[in-house]
């Protein structure tokens, strides 16, 4: 079975933080062509926010609400193969950016304060799903933050624990494309009433 260019070009990433324990973010910049399908990116977008929504721990107070209700709306999708209900989404989505709403001023400018990395994966996720075009480009943003590690020796490029965030995503994608050789319906697409 032929392996699809998306995930040779994957691949050839993680081989690259195997051999040199780091590769640059940018190359991750070939994930745009691939989410130009349509039904890709929404899909992707709900992905990312119930991975993001099961790894959220069990934080203390607002994060530990918001942690919950992601997990209920996001991880029965999941598992179920089903959108989660636009309007609980939205409200999901307007929750999450109020709760992580704060910003420093820096010498440079205005820097947002993000109290919780699982949960600012879920609303960039959620994000993604609700746009109305979405756009490749914050496809392989969201992308880049899932798999980003901060490591002293590389500062925030590819690296060790992100080569299984990207094994991850070659997995989601061929799971993807095996679905879109069936009848398996658009996230983005209304359901037709009965």
């Amino acid at each position: 079975m032929a392996v699809s260019p998306i995930l040779e070009k994957l691949n050839a990433v993680i081989r690259e933080i195997d051999s040199s324990g780091h590769a640059n973010p940018t190359r991750l910049t070939v994930l745009k062509k691939w989410f130009e399908q349509t039904g890709r990116l929404p899909a992707f977008g709900l992905w990312i926010a119930a991975r993001a929504a099961s790894r959220a721990g069990t934080p203390d107070g607002a994060a530990g609400e918001l942690s919950e209700e992601a997990r209920g709306i996001l991880t029965g999708w999941l598992r179920a193969k089903a959108n989660p209900p636009q309007a609980d989404a939205v409200r999901l989505l307007a929750r999450l950016r109020a709760f992580q709403d704060t910003h420093q001023r820096q010498k440079w400018g205005s820097v947002r304060v993000i109290k919780d990395r699982n949960l600012l994966l879920v609303e960039e996720g959620l994000g993604l799903y609700l746009a109305d075009p979405p756009s490749p480009s914050l496809g392989y943003r969201l992308a880049v933050t899932y798999c980003q590690h901060y490591d002293p020796r590389y500062g925030q490029d590819l690296n060790g624990p992100s080569r299984v965030r990207l094994e991850e995503i070659c997995s989601f994608i061929r799971d993807h494309m095996a679905q879109e050789g069936g009848n398996r319906p658009n996230p983005r697409s209304p359901k037709k009433e009965p």
